[in-house]
């Protein structure tokens, strides 16, 4: 199923790569469950590709006692890329021929409680940076005026700026709106932070996870919502490959090289795995795990230190989710047990 706001093209395949039906439907349950269900197909794979309508369609056809799968964007767009013609008929027909053969990836869809949770993180985050970027507006722009905000907290910020500009009519009523779009910006982040930490504070396992240090309200909470299940992962170790934060390699011929990470996966979760290693370093407490990542910086920087460290952190907090446990201070009671 090749699915899009409007509409998906439906195609079905026998054994033998045969196409059996073409179709274009609504994009609904109700439209697609009319040509699925029907009893003349016995379906042994039904994809559709990742999206911002994949989450619904395979919850409500998985309901239908169907096998669906969603599989990865960027795998499927690097194999559809081999057709001449893009269209949404040509794509569905390769859709097809990927699940009839085989060569797909399959890509984990989230539970209703991870999607609500990721939900409330991202219109936090989003109220945030447009409250930053309006702070960083005001300070550029009054700076063409020779007015300088200079350092200044967020609580502090309003009347800083309405102590520059009151002695200039002008200014102070192109600024005034600008305040007040922060103010009920800042009004609302507010509420979502503490929506966000009664949350954790009734979850157990981000009550965990936050033993580690480093790792706060909202690293934990981000963490629980995009692992959502822990046992799909086979292995702790690959937690961080799926997170992005493991080397990409080429190798061609007599040319092999180690590039920077690959950036796969969530950006969200990678990057306050990222803050949450800074903040370890940064910090005054000391473990055994700040200790393992300054040995590297000493070797090879503190920002590989800082990705290496973070990329544990996801490792350790998956163990943690998994055997029931708290982080581990020192490694006496491990080197005790052995």
């Amino acid at each position: 199923m090749d699915v899009s706001v409007k509409q998906t093209s439906v195609c079905i395949l026998d054994d033998a790569g045969k196409i059996l039906k073409e179709v274009k439907v609504a994009s609904e349950p109700q439209a697609l469950l009319k040509v699925l269900a029907n009893p003349a197909y016995c379906f042994k794979r039904i994809g559709l590709e990742a999206g911002p309508l994949s989450q619904w369609l395979f919850s409500a056809l998985a309901e239908a006692s169907l096998p669906m799968i969603c599989v990865e964007t960027r795998h499927m767009q690097a194999v559809l890329k081999a057709q001449i013609n893009k269209t949404d008929r040509n794509d569905a027909r390769g859709i097809a021929q990927m699940m009839r053969v085989g060569v797909y990836r399959v890509v984990h869809v989230e539970t209703l409680r991870s999607q609500k949770l990721r939900m409330l993180l991202t219109h936090r985050k989003l109220l945030q940076s447009k409250a930053i970027a309006i702070e960083n507006d005001l300070r550029g722009t009054l700076r063409n005026f020779g007015l300088k905000v200079g350092m200044v907290g967020t609580v502090r910020f309003e009347a800083r700026i309405q102590e520059l500009v009151e002695m200039i009519p002008d200014l102070m009523g192109l600024v005034e709106p600008m305040l007040v779009v922060r103010r009920a910006l800042r009004e609302q982040m507010v509420i979502l932070h503490r929506r966000l930490l009664a949350i954790v504070r009734d979850d157990e396992v981000c009550r965990r996870l936050m033993t580690t240090p480093g790792v706060g309200p909202v690293v934990a909470l981000t963490y629980r919502a995009t692992v959502d299940v822990p046992a799909r992962f086979r292995k702790s170790k690959s937690v961080g490959a799926v997170f992005g934060l493991t080397c990409s390699k080429y190798q061609s011929g007599e040319i092999d090289r180690n590039g920077s990470i690959s950036r796969c996966g969530d950006e969200m979760m990678r990057v306050m795995l990222y803050e949450a290693a800074q903040s370890m370093l940064r910090s005054k407490k000391w473990c055994w795990l700040k200790a393992w990542a300054l040995q590297i910086a000493r070797r090879r920087g503190m920002k590989r230190a800082i990705v290496a460290l973070a990329r544990r952190l996801a490792v350790i907090m998956h163990r943690i989710w998994i055997d029931g446990t708290e982080f581990r201070w020192t490694q006496e009671p491990t080197a005790a047990a052995a």
